[in-house]
């Protein structure tokens, strides 16, 4: 049980620090460049889905009793789809909250990050980062 929390927090503090790399790009590209926030998702996610991933493989989901059941570049092919997926919800997610309900693009994307966080981890546990059994 206690291996499964750390797991979790590891898997959550490595989903944050890339969240933080990717909401910073963000809002560095829409503030300072005047890209549509739409597209700086699609950039900054690009950027912070390394960033989550890196750490993940090398720290979150690592163990020393147990390899991995497939390969980096076999774990990085399953992230990608993992990656797209959660980019176009990120986008849409705010841009639809944003259109909607009014509220800054900032507001919107952290609404957004929130419902998709929880799927990430599930795909990335289960299916990118799978234990050999």
């Amino acid at each position: 049980m206690f291996n499964r929390i750390l797991i979790f927090s590891k898997a959550q503090l490595s989903a944050f620090t890339g969240g933080v790399t990717d909401y910073l790009f963000m809002i560095f590209l829409t503030e300072l460049f005047h890209v549509h926030y739409t597209i700086s998702i699609l950039f900054a996610g690009t950027l912070g889905s390394v960033v989550n991933f890196s750490l993940n493989k090398r720290w979150a989901f690592r163990t020393k009793d147990q390899p991995f059941k497939y390969p980096a570049w076999s774990q990085f092919l399953r992230f990608m789809p993992v990656v797209l997926n959660s980019i176009i919800l990120k986008s849409s997610g705010t841009y639809f909250i944003t259109s909607f309900f009014g509220l800054d693009y900032k507001i919107s994307r952290i609404l957004a990050d929130f419902f998709v966080a929880m799927l990430n981890f599930i795909l990335q546990k289960y299916w990118v980062f799978k234990k050999a059994n």
